[in-house]
């Protein structure tokens, strides 16, 4: 498939799980080993994850029931200044960059994150 030609109906967006965790820890590890998508040199364990990001904004994205990236939200900072702000993680699979995914997981990120009393203001 060429660039952006994935349509959301051949890819199944959901809510992330613990499940989940082998696949997108090793996602994460492809974005680590780029030297571009994070300060991070390790990936870290499911609970430390865990609590680092927002347990409601978590997303996989799943094409043929692999998961071929994922999307979370983690607070930028504990002041209440910074309520309702957050940060965006989204992490594709180097199989499967290239097609949209991110894109369409920070459609339904947004979507998640306003129901959840998050914003993007701007983006759309």
């Amino acid at each position: 498939m060429s660039i952006n030609h994935l349509k959301k109906t051949e890819l199944l967006i959901l809510e992330m799980s613990e499940t989940h965790w082998s696949a997108v820890a090793e996602i994460y590890k492809q974005g680590v080993g780029t030297g571009f998508a994070t300060f991070e040199k390790k990936i870290p364990s499911y609970e430390q994850w865990n609590n680092n990001h927002i347990s409601s904004c978590r997303l996989v994205a799943l094409n043929d029931d692999k998961v071929e990236g994922w999307a979370a939200l983690s607070a930028v900072s504990g002041r209440c200044v910074y309520g309702g702000v957050a940060e965006v993680s989204i992490y594709i699979a180097e199989t499967a960059r290239g097609l949209g995914i991110g894109y369409l997981l920070m459609e339904e990120l947004i979507t998640s994150s306003e129901k959840a009393g998050l914003s993007f203001p701007g983006y759309r």
